[in-house]
């Protein structure tokens, strides 16, 4: 492992490659397009949540994810209505653009299954219960251990 010199960086490389890899276990492995995934997901699912629960997030992502999680973010901006997964894999596609080819629901698993695992449990429950509930069912079995 390349080290920066400063442990805070290191840990967060270190971490951050951890997410990655689960994430291409079920997408494949490209570590680029992994981490593009994360990102998209991550917005779409910060753009459905109460400016509370989105910070508490965000405040447990490592340093490096949390970068990508508020990038273009506007605080008080329109939220998303839709209270259907299909609009939310919708979001997830677009954010997506033309990149590899991944369906937008095996995306979103694979970074609510590493969100669960990383994230405190609690917290978890949390972003869960901010979602609607058609959202929230699919989400729930991504996020079984």
């Amino acid at each position: 492992m390349a080290t920066t010199g400063l442990q805070v960086w290191d840990k967060t490389v270190q971490t951050t490659n951890i997410w990655l890899d689960e994430i291409m276990d079920a997408i494949g492995p490209d570590r680029q397009f992994a981490w593009h995934v994360l990102g998209a997901v991550l917005r779409t699912l910060r753009d459905r949540l109460p400016i509370e629960i989105a910070v508490h997030l965000g405040a447990q992502l490592p340093l490096l994810v949390r970068g990508a999680y508020y990038e273009q973010w506007h605080v008080g901006g329109e939220h998303p209505t839709g209270r259907g997964m299909e609009e939310f894999l919708g979001r997830v596609a677009a954010s997506l653009g033309d990149t590899r080819s991944v369906a937008p629901a095996e995306a979103t698993a694979a970074v609510f299954a590493t969100l669960a695992r990383h994230v405190d449990p609690g917290q978890v429950a949390k972003v869960l219960s901010a979602l609607p509930e058609g959202i929230r069912r699919p989400l729930r079995d991504a996020t079984a251990l």
